[in-house]
């Protein structure tokens, strides 16, 4: 049986999201919250279903939450079939475009969505490596100094220029931008020549988890083939080693990004996990 999660499921779907953390081959894009309270607080503005077995227990879990242009599906999670459970999510949708996360060695879960209409976008590589090991090579190029803030407008710029597929940050308002780089567990590495910005490393840090997560990372074209890539990490690598609450740092790449899985690999950091996303798009084609 399909229907709507109720408050009172929040247990038994936190013991599934448990289930998920055991093994990392049964990953999907799933709520943050590891915590009964926080569960139900991520889940009210979500629309929220549950599987049931014969005797009412819960067997499978999917949600769907506002995301870029459409929703992003959590889950599909559970045990046995998932394709009914996906097939209700879909119907909730209303037609509007879904994004769906999943490990790529979670085979059930990307049968289920390719079975539902989902098509494969791009694998996204995880690498991570000890920040102590990646800052030992942490130095300014010569001719180069650093900063730690950027003016909104000339941060998007050099976004822009540096990497066309971030286009959702060139969304951002001069407000939201200076938002986000007041957070406390953010942190922006900038490099500079001659006092113009000509590359950045960006930062998240995770306090709970030990681990500063490198959120982006870019050269201008004009100054690439001069290892700054190479050094903004371990700069970035520098800025979290000074929070001794932080113990690794970890970097994505998607699978068109060459340039970036090189640099990782050859910097010494170890790939970790894959995740495929996909999307399922009704409107692709109207006019």
């Amino acid at each position: 049986m399909i229907r709507p999660m109720q408050a009172t499921d929040a247990p038994d779907v936190l013991a599934l999201l448990h289930w998920m953390d055991d093994a990392p081959e049964r990953e999907v894009f799933a709520p943050d919250a590891r915590d009964v309270t926080e569960l139900r607080g991520e889940c009210e503005d979500r629309v929220c279903l549950v599987a049931t077995g014969e005797d009412g227990e819960i067997r499978g879990y999917c949600a769907l939450a506002p995301f870029r242009d459409g929703l992003a599906l959590e889950g599909p999670l559970g045990l046995g079939d998932l394709h009914l459970l996906l097939a209700r999510a879909v119907e909730r949708a209303e037609g509007l475009p879904i994004y769906a996360f999943s490990a790529r060695d979670n085979l059930a879960a990307r049968e289920a969505l390719e079975a539902a209409g989902f098509t494969p976008m791009h694998t996204t590589d995880f690498y991570a490596a000890r920040v102590a090991q990646l800052a030992r090579a942490a130095r300014v190029p010569d001719g180069y100094t650093t900063a730690d803030t950027l003016a909104p407008g000339a941060y998007r710029t050099l976004y822009r220029t540096s990497e066309d597929g971030w286009a959702g940050r060139l969304e951002w308002t001069d407000a939201e931008i200076q938002a986000h780089f007041a957070r406390d567990d953010v942190r922006l590495v900038l490099l500079l020549r001659g006092g113009q910005p000509v590359g950045f490393a960006e930062l998240e840090l995770n306090a709970e988890a030990a681990r500063a997560d490198l959120t982006y990372l870019a050269v201008h074209p004009a100054e690439r083939g001069q290892r700054l890539g190479r050094a903004l990490l371990a700069l970035a690598a520098a800025e979290a080693a000074a929070h001794p609450e932080i113990r690794d740092l970890r970097a994505r790449a998607h699978d068109h990004a060459r340039a970036a899985r090189a640099l990782y690999t050859h910097a010494g950091l170890t790939h970790c996990r894959s995740v495929v996303t996909y999307l399922r798009d009704d409107t692709e084609g109207e006019a």
